[in-house]
């Protein structure tokens, strides 16, 4: 039984600061070092420092640190566990790891420095402390050379994604050496406790992800040259219609940095003489000039894609032509398949309708999907005896929807294994044998587990360490009791529903208010409670604002004020039932979906958790009880001696500046969750499970409907003119518009309790039904209209 308390990371670069900031996210003590500057730089030289002094000891880790903290996306989930790692250098403090539990090494990519770095460490580390490398590509066996037994057995790789808080990826590299039981900890240690995928390579060039990844970005090199296609349409056809991330293939290249993925594939093309597509990895004559002339992406402010400003101040972002070398104006990309599957939410299907389309689209995804069913139906077992590992690698590592092999299954593997036959494109051997015996997929669902085929088993297999996992794609055909367009009913076992959305952006209108509401009638008549969670890559983005639109655009404001109590009275329901509702939200919960999670008994939330109330940028307040919430919350926080109208700003200042929390943790301190009630899981794969035995805890405690609040402290005038002063003297100063104004006043008088004359005990319908009346009536101002359509074209665009 291992226990990780303290860590050390041994160096502070980009990829060594974030390491140390993602095990103090899970409250890990970490101890950060890297080595001591040899000369003062001239602000320690006018400061009359000296080598000696600690500052200038510590002044490489300290200042790479402090670059980490500013880095946006924020590698923290809070700003406050920045103190949960302490910071020194290799002369003064490398002693210090005698009391971690885990040895992380982080320095430069060279052997030498590494074999040193090792050869310290083993004068100072106690017998049985965990040692890995980060290493992306030195052989992680090259590092033993001279390393005691205790060290042999307790050294492996352990290759972080960059950024390490936001990419899922963790590849676990054994040694010949490696105990086999640190193996299976540090699989379950990472998923568990670090929130990752954990997947486990073998010792080869590149691992897994960057072996199959970077192949497929160098295939689509060679073949865009070859079908004439421009930047702008490869990243058209290879971001989210196929389930990608929106930067697509070229954008991702420049946010990597061309020399990096030209690093990785000169690796594997000189590391890896038997691979049968070695040629794939040469580079392009087009992308060797572009490393030549510096043009390397983000990092040098052009690549692929290049932002110029006009003489007006406008930026225009350019796009490389890359027959002439020269940037253009991109054109607008247009093709008929991809309208054609936009509205499709299953990516199975779209990704089959794309694979069999005609003319040029088609023609791409042929060529590009064949070759690369090719080359990873020759990397079993090369780089993994299992095939799963690859799809898990490549997803967790370059935010594919669907892995290569999952892929493959989506367009049919004897569609493609004979397409591949017919064009004289080669595949591993194991392929036609498996579709000989009968097997036509690569994966199969039985009684809720996702099965791989085992190729030295000829059988299909459960996925190991996926045994105790809820995964609702698994379970949704066999256990689907209810189901409109936009909501699901599954039962998940043991007395406990789950109810999931999937409208576009799972947005909450007429269906997924119905599904709340029947979720909540089939619970309380027949099960023990109830779990809202979905697979989605957003939880919820919020009310259907193109809904509200259409009413206050068209006058209907009885109509409007109806859905608007409709969508109270089911949050309302949420919190009184008779069963315990648990809401376990994950990327985007802004707006409803913020207002969902705060009526939830508990809310089990991940930790990548982006929640916000927000509707003061489309010109409304919170409206679905959100307002009505932050005013109960506020009584119940203020103690006495507290100066009340500080908290009361508070607040208001959340609601009024629609602060979103960029984690769970600062969800807890904006107020959107409740300390001491609800919490956070790290791993998204294991929090559904979580969510289903907090619901099972609450009901079998004996759970008893809530009282419904009568006695919420407001503050009425005393707060109010502290709104109306306030929104008065901004707008005065032209800080915030006639409008701003009009909406900061509407929210402080419902966070207020109104234009009562002294602090009154008020009732929660009182509150919602002045909520609900300042949403109507900031709804029939101009301004609001013109903020609701500029939301409603914005989606639209987007979804174009």
């Amino acid at each position: 039984m291992r226990r990780i308390n303290k860590v050390a990371v041994l160096g502070s670069g980009v990829m060594g600061s974030q390491i140390a900031a993602h095990f103090a996210n899970i409250g890990v003590e970490v101890l950060l070092l890297d080595i001591v500057p040899k000369e003062l730089n001239e602000k320690e030289k006018k400061a009359g420092l000296t080598l000696e002094d600690k500052r200038v000891r510590n002044r490489i880790v300290e200042e790479a640190f402090q670059n980490a903290i500013k880095m946006k996306p924020a590698p923290f989930y809070s700003k406050s566990f920045v103190n949960r790692v302490e910071r020194g250098n290799f002369e003064d403090d490398l002693h210090k790891i005698a009391e971690v539990d885990w040895v992380i090494e982080v320095v430069v990519e060279r052997l030498d420095i590494k074999k040193s770095v090792f050869e310290k460490v083993e004068q100072h580390r106690k017998e049985g402390t965990i040692i890995s490398s980060n290493t992306s590509g030195i052989p992680i066996n090259s590092m033993l050379e001279g390393r005691s037994d205790d060290f042999k057995k307790h050294f492996i790789g352990t290759h972080f994604f960059n950024p390490p808080r936001y990419l899922e990826l963790l590849e676990i590299i054994p040694t010949k050496e490696t105990d086999p039981a640190l193996v299976d900890f540090l699989m379950d240690y990472g998923r568990r406790f670090l929130g990752k995928k954990t997947v486990l390579c073998k010792d080869t060039p590149a691992f897994i992800a960057n072996r199959i990844g970077v192949f497929s970005i160098m295939s689509l090199f060679h073949t865009v040259k070859e079908l004439g296609l421009k930047v702008e349409e490869v990243d058209k056809l290879t971001g989210p219609v196929l389930g990608r991330p929106k930067s697509a293939t070229f954008r991702t290249c420049d946010v990597v940095g061309l020399d990096t993925l030209v690093h990785v594939a000169k690796g594997v093309e000189d590391n890896c003489p038997n691979d049968e597509h070695q040629d794939v990895f040469k580079v392009p004559d087009y992308v060797q000039k572009m490393v030549e002339k510096g043009w390397l992406g983000s990092k040098s402010g052009q690549g692929f894609y290049k932002k110029e400003k006009g003489k007006d101040g406008s930026s225009t972002i350019l796009s490389l032509d890359l027959n002439t070398m020269e940037y253009v104006e991109q054109t607008k990309v247009r093709y008929d398949i991809i309208g054609e599957v936009r509205e499709l939410d299953d990516l199975v299907l779209k990704t089959q309708k794309l694979f069999n389309a005609s003319g040029k689209a088609g023609e791409f995804y042929q060529k590009t999907f064949l070759d690369l069913f090719s080359y990873i139906s020759f990397r079993i077992p090369e780089i993994s005896d299992e095939l799963f590992r690859l799809d898990e690698g490549v997803k967790a590592g370059f935010g594919w929807q669907l892995g290569p092999f999952e892929s493959w299954d989506a367009v049919g593997v004897k569609t493609a294994a004979e397409m591949m036959k017919s064009k004289g494109i080669e595949m591993a051997s194991w392929v036609e044998e498996m579709i000989s015996k009968g097997h036509d997929s690569f994966y199969k669902i039985e009684k809720g587990q996702k099965l791989y085929y085992d190729i030295n088993a000829g059988e299909y297999k459960t996925i190991p360490g996926k045994e105790e996992l809820l995964v609702l794609s698994n379970i949704r055909e066999e256990k689907t009791i209810w189901k409109n367009k936009g909501a699901t009913i599954v039962d998940l076992g043991d007395g406990i529903l789950n109810l999931e959305f999937h409208s576009k952006m799972n947005t909450i209108g007429p269906d997924i208010i119905s599904g709340i509401n029947k979720a909540i009638d089939l619970a309380e008549k027949e099960y023990k409670g109830l779990v809202i969670y979905n697979e989605g890559q957003n939880f919820s983005a919020g009310a259907n604002v193109g809904m509200i639109f259409m009413m206050a655009v068209e006058q209907e404001y009885d109509e409007l004020s109806f859905a608007i109590k409709q969508f109270q009275n089911t949050m309302m329901r949420v919190r009184y039932s008779s069963i315990p509702v648990v809401v376990a939200p994950h990327q985007m919960a802004l707006g409803g979906g913020c207002e969902l999670s705060m009526h939830a008994d508990k809310v089990v939330a991940h930790a990548e958790l982006y929640m916000g109330l927000v509707e003061f940028g489309v010109g409304v307040i919170p409206g679905g009880g959100g307002s009505k919430e932050f005013a109960l919350r506020l009584s119940d926080e203020i103690k006495e001696g507290d100066i009340r109208t500080n908290r009361f700003r508070e607040r208001f200042l959340t609601i009024g500046q629609a602060k979103v929390a960029t984690s769970a943790y600062e969800a807890f301190e904006l107020g959107y969750l409740r300390k001491g009630i609800d919490e956070v899981v790290v791993s998204r794969e294991m929090q559904l499970a979580r969510a289903k035995e907090a619901a099972i805890s609450l009901a079998d405690k004996g759970y008893s409907m809530p009282i419904k609040r009568k006695d919420i402290k407001v503050l009425g005038q005393e707060a109010l003119g502290l709104v109306y002063v306030g929104a008065n003297s901004m707008q005065s100063g032209n800080y915030i518009s006639e409008h701003d104004q009009l909406i900061s006043e509407k929210l402080g008088y419902v966070l207020a309790g109104g234009d009562l004359s002294e602090i009154s005990e008020v009732s929660e319908d009182y509150l919602l039904d002045l909520e609900r009346k300042a949403f109507v009536e900031l709804c029939m101002k101009r301004k609001t209209l013109e903020r609701l359509q500029s939301i409603v074209t914005k989606g639209k665009v987007l979804r174009n």
